[in-house]
């Protein structure tokens, strides 16, 4: 090569590398600083946990049924709140899984193309609705309908907001639920069609199952985003701490005392404000359940199929 054009090609060359290694550092940061982020909540909610359970004793804690934090006989059970979190949870899950589940099976395998991108985009602009909007829905709309079904339902109650929160949550279970769908190959439905399979049969026989992780995946991480729901039950469940398992009666959620106290006026240090940390921390634990569940569940059905 003339050295002429070894002058002018070397340059670009060196340009372009330096180009590369500043898009690779400016991923780098975006990578690291999520890590950090999360690192960094961590560290806080476990730094103002252990100077709450310096005074209340961890069994209490995991134990107790009572959760009375504000008065004058404080007790430290996070039981009732659990149970609420959960409570809230599950029915959301009864919603959104077979509403989810039934969204995806229509618009991956039986939906028009017209039909698909005109309902994908409606049904994901129900997740940008503010939460707050649906604390009020299941509020003045939701619980008065369900009071003509049920006439002992109370104002506030745990059934209301966990409709809610299942109906929020559809279009994040369909949506994670469809792509993983249309991910499996067409090679494996136009085997099945060749061996003299119906399109229903196929979608239930051959596309779930080669789904199967992204599906499991989709409905262990749509109850974590249960779990995490704040506005709704704040709005809807009463914030009453109640150790039940009846979704009719007003409960409390982890979420919702933390709303409650972090609107409050009490000093930094005190036992009340360390108390919306420890809280704070089992939800992240539970969070973290899900996340590695929804994983493991993920590679198992991954080799699986």
């Amino acid at each position: 090569m003339p050295s002429a054009q070894r002058s002018l090609i070397l340059p670009r060359i060196h340009h372009r590398d330096i180009k590369e290694r500043l898009v690779e550092a400016f991923l780098f940061i975006c990578a690291a600083s999520a890590v950090a982020v999360t690192t960094a909540i961590v560290v806080v909610l476990v730094y103002e946990s252990a100077g709450f359970f310096e005074r209340v004793s961890i069994v209490d804690f995991l134990t107790d049924t009572m959760w009375t934090p504000l008065f004058a006989e404080a007790r430290y059970g996070i039981l009732p709140l659990l149970c609420g979190t959960l409570l809230a949870a599950g029915v959301a899950l009864l919603v959104a899984v077979p509403l989810g589940l039934l969204v995806a099976l229509y618009l991956s395998e039986f939906a028009p193309v017209k039909v698909r991108e005109s309902v994908k985009p409606f049904l994901e602009l129900l997740e940008g609705v503010p939460t707050v909007v649906y604390g009020y829905f299941a509020l003045l709309f939701v619980t008065p309908l369900l009071q003509n079904v049920i006439p002992d339902l109370p104002g506030f109650n745990v059934l209301s907001p966990g409709i809610v929160i299942g109906i929020m949550i559809v279009p994040y279970v369909g949506s994670v639920s469809e792509d993983a769908m249309r991910a499996v190959p067409n090679a494996l439905r136009e085997a099945s069609y060749a061996c003299g399979a119906t399109r229903l049969q196929t979608t239930l026989r051959v596309v779930m199952p080669a789904a199967a992780s992204g599906i499991a995946a989709a409905f262990v991480l749509g109850i974590a985003r249960a779990t995490g729901e704040t506005m709704v039950v704040a709005i809807a469940a009463g914030q009453q701490p109640n150790l039940t398992l009846d979704p009719t009666e007003p409960a409390a959620t982890i979420t919702a005392y933390i709303v409650q106290v972090a609107l409050g006026d009490l000093p930094h240090g005190s036992i009340g404000y360390q108390s919306i940390f420890a809280a704070g921390l089992v939800l992240l634990l539970i969070t973290l359940v899900f996340n590695i569940l929804a994983h493991l569940l993920r590679m198992r059905f991954r080799e699986a199929y």
